[in-house]
């Protein structure tokens, strides 16, 4: 026995490696250390007859044991790489690259899982072993300290074994069992949720399903399909529900528990951030441990066939996790054998999709817009009863047709913070506070207050969040002003309402771009003279210039993110040598420099994606839409001033970038304009770049280019500011001039644009140069 020092070792962010074992067909763990796991997962006829393999391989048809082993999209037999899956979306299935070394007449065997659980024995039980150990010793360490204990059972393999564990490791009566329906699950996962709760009232453990009072096809409507960024689902469908029913259950609103669950390191990057223990991670208020964290999927996968636990049927379909039917968070592949597995179940949620965005195409579900969706943009039903504006240095905050009432959530904030004044009528509510206070953190909660108003159904967030068991939505929206503390747990929600956040329009507050480097050229933006005298003198200039230290700083960075100067040798780069050529202060050579800045300066590109073309923005809404997403008061007010500055160079007074408008010396508006674009080509070289940062998406149409996709690239359009007919005109003008780089077809209902892949931008700026 290798003993708990190796193990003790091992479970504080070491797993073991595992090789192939040509004996048995399993895997074989050894006591070298390994960091990162290839996730393998046993492969069973179901999914292999899918995949066609029958028609290349003989096997039983059978089940109960594996055949085979997969690490991502490769298959092994024995060790040995037979077969690769390349592609797959929901509706597209994955081609299989069949490796041609193994004899097609190979009769398989099936996994020897007696003799394979007996050779992982050693190490597989330290490891079970040592993971016992730590949840028991927590628990001791906190069963005085806490109200209750349970395990967030979900029916999938990770919580199969996590919940073995927890039973062998404290006492029945210790810990309850609790299962988060979110109605949205496979339906295999509904049979082992039935088998499991069964076994646990046998052995005396106590079991519960937790629910939210509304339905997805409910939810689905009032919030929009949850998307990568809008991921309501997961606090309004099983967070909420489950911290609710515990209250339920122990008839205390303010109790304080821990949650044991399975989450693994491996499974994601965001994951791998994880701690075995933390609080208020999971839940405000509450403990977690993550007991199983540093397993895995191989360890996962022994433990389960050495103790013979149940497995859910879906894993057997080809999916990799048990999950809900339509994640936006999986993979098109995953999202294709899900489809494969269930296809009525997973085609109910498709439809809710459709049914609630404006784009009646299948292209909005093919192309990938109901996973990239950041705000109400695509829906039918987006916010529409909430305005702000400011006028005359007052902050008018108007609310049609409140769902909820404002005078019960003002009691969750401290009302002396600032004056305000609020009037209602026909209907609406009118909401004034002197501009003066926009930014600052009161103002935020403040705002907060109508937002709920607005939007709020009683999902039962806030509800959760609040420990004092202040709110509630028995009868109505009441809320206890004895029992509230003014904590503001309720209001700490993305624009203070999931509702509000996923259905607002662009511009009513919220942002997701990382604030990091966000103000990068300070109070120093460049000037127009600092751009001409570079290019008049550009092998001396940054040697020889009347800049100060600062200043040459941030205009260094500036040609930096425009690739007119490289990173490393700072010296001009081949580029500014075609833009002199072109003509440096030409609409064509500024258009090319705007679309490096816009991918390269987070600056630039925060302005181009929150500013719409047309629109004038007052500075303080900026200012505050800035601190949105966590810059600081001082560098929101650099960030606004320098697109003053910007615009008095040549990309506004040649280019159009913007204009702005001041009071005295104090800016006043901004506001961004049309682009000009008199050569398409500028056009091309945006469009590559699009495709190049978004996972070389060659292949897409002129809708996905108007709605914000949230891809990592961005549109030309929003880039220039152009509308649908104009960009219609530029890309049949390309397909014409440009074939050898892109087709764009636009006929009947057929919108299809298509990039050469083996093109890129660098080969589009060659076209400057002929």
């Amino acid at each position: 026995m290798k003993g708990f020092f190796i193990c003790a070792t091992k479970i504080v962010g070491i797993m073991y490696k595992y090789n192939f074992d040509d004996e048995t067909g399993g895997i074989l763990l050894t006591d070298t250390e390994e960091k990162m796991s290839k996730e393998p997962r046993p492969i069973f006829a179901e999914e292999m007859n899918f995949l066609d393999f029958n028609r290349r391989w003989h096997y039983e048809n059978q089940n109960d044991v594996p055949y085979l082993w997969a690490e991502s999209g490769n298959y092994f037999y024995r060790g040995q790489k037979i077969a690769v899956l390349k592609g797959g979306s929901l509706y597209e299935k994955p081609q299989v690259a069949f490796v041609d070394d193994l004899p097609q007449s190979e009769i398989f065997q099936p996994i020897d899982l007696k003799a394979m659980t007996k050779k992982n024995y050693e190490l597989l039980e330290n490891l079970r072993q040592a993971t016992i150990k730590r949840i028991y010793n927590y628990w001791r360490r906190k069963k005085n300290q806490l109200n209750c204990f349970h395990v967030a059972f979900s029916g999938g393999k990770d919580s199969i074994v996590l919940l073995d564990l927890v039973k062998h490791a404290l006492p029945k009566s210790s810990f309850i069992v609790v299962f988060g329906d979110t109605h949205m699950e496979f339906p295999d996962t509904y049979k082992i949720i039935d088998a499991v709760e069964k076994q646990c009232l046998a052995e005396g453990i106590e079991f519960y399903r937790a629910e939210s009072k509304l339905l997805p096809e409910d939810t689905w409507e009032i919030f929009g399909a949850p998307s990568k960024i809008l991921r309501w689902c997961c606090s309004v469908h099983k967070t909420a529900p489950q911290t609710l029913k515990i209250r339920e259950i122990l008839n205390k609103p303010n109790f304080v528990g821990a949650d044991f669950v399975g989450i693994r390191a491996q499974e994601s990057l965001r994951r791998s951030e994880y701690d075995v223990e933390n609080v208020g991670r999971k839940q405000r208020g509450q403990y977690s441990h993550n007991s199983i964290l540093e397993w895995s999927s191989a360890e996962i996968w022994l433990y389960i066939f050495a103790h013979d636990l149940p497995i859910n049927a879906a894993y057997k379909k080809g999916n990799s996790r048990a999950g809900c039917l339509l994640c936006p968070m999986s993979s098109g592949r995953a999202n294709f054998f899900r489809n494969n597995a269930y296809p009525n179940a997973v085609e109910n949620f498709v439809d809710l999709v459709r049914a609630n965005v404006t784009d009646d195409s299948d292209t909005y579900i093919t192309n990938g817009g109901w996973l990239n969706r950041r705000n109400g943009r695509d829906l039918k039903n987006p916010l529409n009863n909430y305005d702000e504006q400011i006028i005359d240095d007052y902050l008018y905050i108007t609310v049609t047709n409140p769902q909820s009432d404002w005078r019960e959530w003002i009691k969750t904030i401290d009302e002396s913070a600032f004056p305000y004044e609020v009037a209602e009528l026909d209907g609406k509510i009118v909401a004034k506070v002197h501009a003066c206070h926009i930014g600052t953190p009161a103002m935020k909660i403040f705002k907060s207050v109508f937002h709920k108003s607005a939007t709020c159904i009683g999902c039962g967030v806030c509800e959760s969040n609040c420990q004092r068991g202040a709110i509630s939505f028995n009868d109505g929206l009441t809320i206890d002003r004895d029992k509230c503390v003014h904590c503001l747990q309720c209001h700490e929600l993305h624009g203070g309402c999931l509702i509000f956040d996923s259905r607002k329009l662009p511009g009513e507050g919220g942002g997701t771009l990382k604030n990091r480097s966000l103000n990068t050229f300070s109070d120093h933006a460049p000037k127009s003279e600092w751009i001409r005298n570079f290019f008049a003198n550009t092998e001396s200039f940054l040697a020889e210039n009347q800049l100060g230290i600062i200043q040459i700083a941030k205009f260094r960075r500036f040609l930096f993110d425009a690739e007119l100067v490289d990173r490393k040798s700072k010296l001009p780069t081949e580029f500014t040598g075609l833009v002199k050529k072109i003509g440096w202060n030409t609409a064509t050579a500024l258009g090319l420099i705007l679309v490096n800045l816009v991918y390269n300066n987070p600056q630039m590109r925060w302005y181009v994606e929150n500013l719409r073309v047309g629109e004038g923005f007052d500075r303080k809404i900026v200012e505050e839409k800035l601190r949105d997403v966590g810059v600081s008061v001082k560098d929101s007010q650099s960030i606004a001033k320098a697109f003053k500055r910007l615009c008095e160079t040549q990309l506004g007074t040649e280019l159009n970038f913007g204009t702005t408008t001041s009071k005295g010396n104090s800016l006043k508006t901004l506001k961004r304009t049309t682009i000009k674009v008199d050569d398409g080509r500028v056009i091309l070289y945006a469009l590559y770049k699009f495709a190049e940062t978004s996972d070389d998406w060659y292949q897409f149409n002129l809708t996905s280019l108007i709605r914000d996709s949230n891809l990592a690239g961005v549109s030309p359009m929003k880039i220039f500011g152009i509308d649908r007919e104009t960009m219609q005109q530029f890309l049949n003008g390309l397909s014409t001039n440009y074939p050898e780089f892109i087709n764009a077809t636009f006929t009947h209902d057929l919108e299809k644009i298509s990039l050469v892949p083996e093109k890129n931008s660098r080969d589009v700026l060659n076209l400057f140069d002929l």
